[in-house]
């Protein structure tokens, strides 16, 4: 009776195992149920995602690709225009020298026209009664027409440009 009992208990204990073993493979393919039913989930927004990356890299390409056309049209534009820059910097050179040129030119001319007109006062201080030639008398005209007071601004004028012709010499070095 003692082995009887004894398999009797080795069964109920069996059964008792039995139950939570299927309780536990119960609960464990209900895990693995909602694990495939997440990864269908993942791999079906994985798939549309990937057709909208696609679609956006497409989108990119063809944007990457439009700037650079569009550059290249304008890379000879901004050649262009970096060249007229060095023309219109050169032809302010030439202007500028130009400018400074003549304004020193006007201001030997009027020197020599001061000196003149000294002179030819000197000689009429001696010789007042002397012909005046034709270069004395454009002189003359020159010396009086310097002495009006329009003169003396347009004077003042040249040296004032005089002046800002130096300073843009000097800037330049």
């Amino acid at each position: 009776m003692l082995t009887q009992v004894s398999i009797f208990i080795i069964a109920i204990a069996f059964a008792v195992l039995v139950i939570f073993l299927i309780k536990t493979l119960k609960a464990a393919q209900g895990s693995l149920d909602k694990v495939t039913q997440t990864l269908q989930d993942v791999q079906k927004t994985v798939d549309e995602l990937s057709y909208e990356v696609k679609q956006t890299v497409r989108h990119a390409s063809d944007i990457t690709a439009d700037v650079d056309h569009k550059l290249k049209q304008v890379g000879p534009i901004m050649e262009s225009v970096k060249n007229l820059g060095e023309v219109l910097s050169e032809v302010t050179l030439a202007a500028k020298q130009a400018s400074t040129a003549l304004m020193t030119r006007l201001q030997k001319s009027h020197d020599a026209g001061d000196q003149a007109s000294r002179t030819d006062n000197a000689v009429r201080s001696v010789a007042p009664n002397a012909p005046l030639t034709a270069t004395k008398r454009t002189v003359q005209g020159y010396n009086a027409t310097c002495e009006e007071p329009a003169a003396k601004s347009a004077k003042k004028w040249l040296d004032y440009m005089d002046i800002a012709a130096n300073l843009w010499q000097k800037l330049r070095q």
